[in-house]
Protein backbone atom coordinates (compact mmCIF):
# COMPACT_ATOMS: atom_id res chain seq x y z
CA UNK A 1 0.00 0.00 0.00
CA UNK A 2 1.29 3.52 -0.76
CA UNK A 3 2.59 5.37 2.31
CA UNK A 4 0.47 8.43 1.56
CA UNK A 5 -2.75 9.27 -0.25
CA UNK A 6 -2.19 12.30 -2.47
CA UNK A 7 -5.21 14.62 -2.59
CA UNK A 8 -4.35 17.86 -4.34
CA UNK A 9 -2.65 20.16 -1.84
CA UNK A 10 -3.07 17.56 0.92
CA UNK A 11 -1.23 14.31 1.61
CA UNK A 12 -2.70 11.86 4.12
CA UNK A 13 -0.38 9.41 5.89
CA UNK A 14 -1.27 5.73 5.53
CA UNK A 15 1.84 4.34 7.19
CA UNK A 16 3.63 5.28 10.40
CA UNK A 17 2.33 6.97 13.60
CA UNK A 18 0.06 9.48 11.85
CA UNK A 19 -1.74 6.67 10.01
CA UNK A 20 -3.38 5.45 13.22
CA UNK A 21 -5.80 8.38 12.95
CA UNK A 22 -8.21 7.76 10.06
CA UNK A 23 -9.40 10.60 7.85
CA UNK A 24 -12.89 11.72 8.83
CA UNK A 25 -14.77 12.91 5.74
CA UNK A 26 -17.79 15.07 6.58
CA UNK A 27 -20.79 14.85 4.26
CA UNK A 28 -22.12 18.09 2.76
CA UNK A 29 -25.25 17.32 0.74
CA UNK A 30 -26.44 20.22 -1.40
CA UNK A 31 -29.47 18.34 -2.69
CA UNK A 32 -33.19 18.60 -1.91
CA UNK A 33 -33.71 14.83 -1.84
CA UNK A 34 -30.79 13.02 -0.17
CA UNK A 35 -31.98 10.15 1.99
CA UNK A 36 -30.71 11.58 5.29
CA UNK A 37 -30.48 15.37 5.20
CA UNK A 38 -31.95 16.37 1.85
CA UNK A 39 -32.70 20.07 1.59
CA UNK A 40 -31.15 21.01 4.92
CA UNK A 41 -27.98 22.62 3.51
CA UNK A 42 -29.13 23.86 0.11
CA UNK A 43 -28.67 27.56 0.83
CA UNK A 44 -25.05 28.65 0.39
CA UNK A 45 -24.87 30.32 3.81
CA UNK A 46 -26.20 27.21 5.56
CA UNK A 47 -23.86 24.99 3.57
CA UNK A 48 -20.82 27.06 4.50
CA UNK A 49 -21.77 27.17 8.16
CA UNK A 50 -22.23 23.40 8.23
CA UNK A 51 -18.90 22.80 6.49
CA UNK A 52 -17.09 25.10 8.93
CA UNK A 53 -18.76 23.32 11.85
CA UNK A 54 -17.67 19.92 10.59
CA UNK A 55 -14.09 21.16 10.17
CA UNK A 56 -14.06 22.50 13.73
CA UNK A 57 -15.44 19.17 14.93
CA UNK A 58 -12.46 17.39 13.41
CA UNK A 59 -13.27 16.60 9.79
CA UNK A 60 -10.13 16.71 7.65
CA UNK A 61 -12.08 16.36 4.40
CA UNK A 62 -15.48 17.63 3.26
CA UNK A 63 -17.38 15.69 0.58
CA UNK A 64 -19.61 18.01 -1.45
CA UNK A 65 -22.49 16.41 -3.32
CA UNK A 66 -24.95 18.03 -5.71
CA UNK A 67 -26.84 14.95 -6.84
CA UNK A 68 -28.71 12.47 -4.67
CA UNK A 69 -27.70 8.85 -5.19
CA UNK A 70 -30.23 7.30 -2.83
CA UNK A 71 -31.96 4.13 -4.09
CA UNK A 72 -34.48 5.04 -6.80
CA UNK A 73 -33.00 8.45 -7.54
CA UNK A 74 -32.50 9.74 -11.08
CA UNK A 75 -29.63 11.81 -12.42
CA UNK A 76 -29.98 15.60 -12.39
CA UNK A 77 -29.05 17.77 -15.39
CA UNK A 78 -25.42 18.89 -15.65
CA UNK A 79 -26.23 22.59 -15.28
CA UNK A 80 -28.24 21.97 -12.12
CA UNK A 81 -25.48 19.93 -10.47
CA UNK A 82 -22.90 22.60 -11.32
CA UNK A 83 -25.17 25.31 -9.93
CA UNK A 84 -25.42 23.44 -6.64
CA UNK A 85 -21.76 22.44 -6.26
CA UNK A 86 -19.57 25.18 -7.68
CA UNK A 87 -20.55 28.16 -5.48
CA UNK A 88 -19.95 26.10 -2.34
CA UNK A 89 -16.66 24.74 -3.65
CA UNK A 90 -15.33 28.21 -4.45
CA UNK A 91 -16.49 29.55 -1.09
CA UNK A 92 -14.91 26.70 0.89
CA UNK A 93 -11.46 26.98 -0.68
CA UNK A 94 -10.31 29.30 2.10
CA UNK A 95 -10.79 26.60 4.76
CA UNK A 96 -7.87 24.44 5.85
CA UNK A 97 -9.62 21.22 4.90
CA UNK A 98 -9.46 18.93 1.89
CA UNK A 99 -12.43 19.31 -0.45
CA UNK A 100 -13.91 16.31 -2.23
CA UNK A 101 -16.61 16.49 -4.90
CA UNK A 102 -19.02 13.58 -5.16
CA UNK A 103 -19.91 13.31 -8.85
CA UNK A 104 -20.02 10.92 -11.79
CA UNK A 105 -20.14 13.59 -14.52
CA UNK A 106 -16.82 14.31 -16.30
CA UNK A 107 -17.72 17.97 -16.87
CA UNK A 108 -18.40 18.47 -13.16
CA UNK A 109 -15.06 16.79 -12.43
CA UNK A 110 -13.27 19.20 -14.78
CA UNK A 111 -14.93 22.29 -13.32
CA UNK A 112 -14.34 21.09 -9.76
CA UNK A 113 -10.63 20.60 -10.40
CA UNK A 114 -10.34 24.06 -11.92
CA UNK A 115 -11.98 25.39 -8.74
CA UNK A 116 -9.44 23.58 -6.55
CA UNK A 117 -11.07 20.30 -5.52
CA UNK A 118 -8.64 17.94 -3.77
CA UNK A 119 -10.54 14.72 -4.47
CA UNK A 120 -13.11 13.39 -6.90
CA UNK A 121 -15.39 10.75 -5.37
CA UNK A 122 -17.18 8.79 -8.11
CA UNK A 123 -19.85 6.23 -7.22
CA UNK A 124 -19.69 5.05 -10.85
CA UNK A 125 -15.99 4.14 -10.63
CA UNK A 126 -14.90 6.59 -13.35
CA UNK A 127 -16.67 4.52 -16.01
CA UNK A 128 -18.44 7.38 -17.82
CA UNK A 129 -16.88 8.29 -21.17
CA UNK A 130 -14.33 11.02 -20.51
CA UNK A 131 -14.16 10.52 -16.74
CA UNK A 132 -10.57 9.26 -16.62
CA UNK A 133 -9.47 11.90 -19.11
CA UNK A 134 -11.02 14.56 -16.90
CA UNK A 135 -8.89 13.63 -13.88
CA UNK A 136 -5.72 11.97 -15.20
CA UNK A 137 -3.52 15.07 -15.50
CA UNK A 138 -4.32 16.52 -12.06
CA UNK A 139 -2.88 15.64 -8.66
CA UNK A 140 -6.27 15.17 -6.98
CA UNK A 141 -7.20 12.08 -5.01
CA UNK A 142 -9.61 9.66 -6.65
CA UNK A 143 -12.11 7.47 -4.84
CA UNK A 144 -13.34 4.61 -7.02
CA UNK A 145 -16.49 2.90 -5.74
CA UNK A 146 -18.33 -0.30 -6.53
CA UNK A 147 -21.99 0.03 -7.48
CA UNK A 148 -24.31 -2.64 -8.82
CA UNK A 149 -26.42 -1.23 -11.70
CA UNK A 150 -27.55 2.41 -11.22
CA UNK A 151 -29.03 4.33 -8.26
CA UNK A 152 -32.44 4.04 -9.93
CA UNK A 153 -32.29 0.22 -10.12
CA UNK A 154 -29.51 -0.92 -7.78
CA UNK A 155 -31.75 -2.26 -4.99
CA UNK A 156 -33.92 -4.36 -7.29
CA UNK A 157 -32.90 -7.82 -6.04
CA UNK A 158 -29.10 -7.49 -6.18
CA UNK A 159 -27.36 -10.87 -6.23
CA UNK A 160 -23.80 -12.13 -5.82
CA UNK A 161 -22.14 -15.52 -5.50
CA UNK A 162 -19.25 -14.04 -3.47
CA UNK A 163 -19.94 -10.37 -2.77
CA UNK A 164 -16.48 -9.64 -1.35
CA UNK A 165 -14.66 -11.38 -4.19
CA UNK A 166 -16.84 -9.76 -6.86
CA UNK A 167 -16.37 -6.29 -5.39
CA UNK A 168 -12.60 -6.86 -5.28
CA UNK A 169 -12.65 -7.99 -8.90
CA UNK A 170 -14.56 -4.92 -10.05
CA UNK A 171 -12.37 -2.49 -8.12
CA UNK A 172 -9.17 -4.19 -9.31
CA UNK A 173 -10.34 -3.80 -12.90
CA UNK A 174 -11.09 -0.12 -12.45
CA UNK A 175 -7.76 0.54 -10.71
CA UNK A 176 -5.92 -1.24 -13.52
CA UNK A 177 -7.72 0.95 -16.07
CA UNK A 178 -6.73 4.06 -14.13
CA UNK A 179 -3.08 3.02 -13.86
CA UNK A 180 -2.98 2.31 -17.60
CA UNK A 181 -4.04 5.93 -18.14
CA UNK A 182 -1.03 7.11 -16.16
CA UNK A 183 -2.79 7.73 -12.85
CA UNK A 184 -0.50 7.07 -9.89
CA UNK A 185 -1.69 4.54 -7.30
CA UNK A 186 -0.78 7.11 -4.63
CA UNK A 187 -3.84 9.10 -5.78
CA UNK A 188 -6.34 6.22 -5.54
CA UNK A 189 -8.54 4.93 -2.73
CA UNK A 190 -11.34 2.37 -3.03
CA UNK A 191 -14.87 2.16 -1.63
CA UNK A 192 -16.83 -1.13 -1.57
CA UNK A 193 -20.06 0.84 -1.92
CA UNK A 194 -22.14 0.01 1.13
CA UNK A 195 -25.81 0.25 0.17
CA UNK A 196 -25.18 0.61 -3.55
CA UNK A 197 -26.80 -2.53 -4.91
CA UNK A 198 -26.39 -4.70 -1.83
CA UNK A 199 -28.71 -6.36 0.66
CA UNK A 200 -28.15 -6.00 4.41
CA UNK A 201 -26.36 -9.35 4.37
CA UNK A 202 -24.11 -8.21 1.52
CA UNK A 203 -23.27 -5.00 3.36
CA UNK A 204 -22.19 -6.74 6.53
CA UNK A 205 -20.22 -9.33 4.58
CA UNK A 206 -18.33 -6.41 3.02
CA UNK A 207 -17.80 -4.79 6.41
CA UNK A 208 -16.31 -8.02 7.76
CA UNK A 209 -14.29 -8.39 4.55
CA UNK A 210 -12.70 -4.94 4.50
CA UNK A 211 -9.27 -6.22 5.50
CA UNK A 212 -9.34 -8.74 2.65
CA UNK A 213 -10.34 -5.99 0.21
CA UNK A 214 -7.55 -3.69 1.39
CA UNK A 215 -4.95 -6.45 1.41
CA UNK A 216 -5.77 -7.76 -2.06
CA UNK A 217 -5.98 -4.35 -3.69
CA UNK A 218 -3.12 -2.75 -1.77
CA UNK A 219 -4.95 0.56 -1.59
CA UNK A 220 -6.56 2.63 1.19
CA UNK A 221 -10.21 1.95 1.93
CA UNK A 222 -12.99 4.49 2.27
CA UNK A 223 -16.06 3.31 4.18
CA UNK A 224 -19.39 5.11 3.97
CA UNK A 225 -21.98 3.47 6.23
CA UNK A 226 -23.37 6.59 7.88
CA UNK A 227 -27.14 6.42 8.58
CA UNK A 228 -27.68 3.84 5.84
CA UNK A 229 -30.35 1.15 5.83
CA UNK A 230 -27.86 -1.46 7.05
CA UNK A 231 -27.63 0.56 10.29
CA UNK A 232 -31.40 0.76 10.50
CA UNK A 233 -31.77 -2.96 9.89
CA UNK A 234 -29.63 -3.79 12.92
CA UNK A 235 -30.81 -1.04 15.29
CA UNK A 236 -34.44 -0.70 14.21
CA UNK A 237 -33.95 3.07 14.17
CA UNK A 238 -35.29 5.51 11.56
CA UNK A 239 -32.71 7.46 9.60
CA UNK A 240 -32.77 10.50 11.90
CA UNK A 241 -31.94 8.30 14.92
CA UNK A 242 -28.99 6.37 13.50
CA UNK A 243 -26.10 8.47 14.82
CA UNK A 244 -24.97 5.99 17.48
CA UNK A 245 -25.27 3.03 15.13
CA UNK A 246 -23.36 4.94 12.46
CA UNK A 247 -20.52 5.69 14.88
CA UNK A 248 -20.40 1.99 15.71
CA UNK A 249 -20.20 1.22 12.02
CA UNK A 250 -17.35 3.70 11.53
CA UNK A 251 -15.39 2.12 14.40
CA UNK A 252 -15.94 -1.36 12.99
CA UNK A 253 -14.77 -0.19 9.57
CA UNK A 254 -11.59 1.34 11.02
CA UNK A 255 -10.95 -1.80 13.06
CA UNK A 256 -11.11 -3.76 9.79
CA UNK A 257 -8.69 -1.44 8.02
CA UNK A 258 -10.59 1.57 6.66
CA UNK A 259 -8.39 4.65 6.35
CA UNK A 260 -11.23 7.10 5.56
CA UNK A 261 -14.73 7.16 7.03
CA UNK A 262 -17.45 9.22 5.34
CA UNK A 263 -19.90 10.41 8.00
CA UNK A 264 -22.75 12.78 8.81
CA UNK A 265 -22.04 12.94 12.56
CA UNK A 266 -18.50 14.28 12.63
CA UNK A 267 -18.10 15.26 16.29
CA UNK A 268 -19.45 11.96 17.63
CA UNK A 269 -17.30 9.96 15.21
CA UNK A 270 -14.12 11.92 16.00
CA UNK A 271 -14.66 11.51 19.76
CA UNK A 272 -15.31 7.79 19.41
CA UNK A 273 -12.20 7.33 17.27
CA UNK A 274 -10.08 9.19 19.84
CA UNK A 275 -11.22 6.81 22.58
CA UNK A 276 -10.82 3.77 20.31
CA UNK A 277 -7.31 4.92 19.40
CA UNK A 278 -6.35 5.52 23.05
CA UNK A 279 -7.47 2.02 23.93
CA UNK A 280 -5.67 0.31 21.07
CA UNK A 281 -2.31 2.09 20.75
CA UNK A 282 0.45 2.99 23.16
Amino acid sequence: MPKNLQCGQFSFALDGPASTHPVVMGILNLTPDSFSDGGRYQGLEFALTHAETMMLEGATMIDIGGESTRPGSVSVPLAEELQRVMPALYALRTLDVALSVDTSKPQVMKEALIAGADMINDINGFRAPGALAAVQDSDCGLCVMHMHATPQTMQQAPGYVDVVGEVIGFLAGRVDAMVREGIARERICVDPGFGFGKTVEHNFALLRGLKRIGDELGLPLLAGLSRKSMIGAVTGRPVEQRAAGSVGGALAAVAHGAKIVRVHDVADTVDALKVWHAGNYE
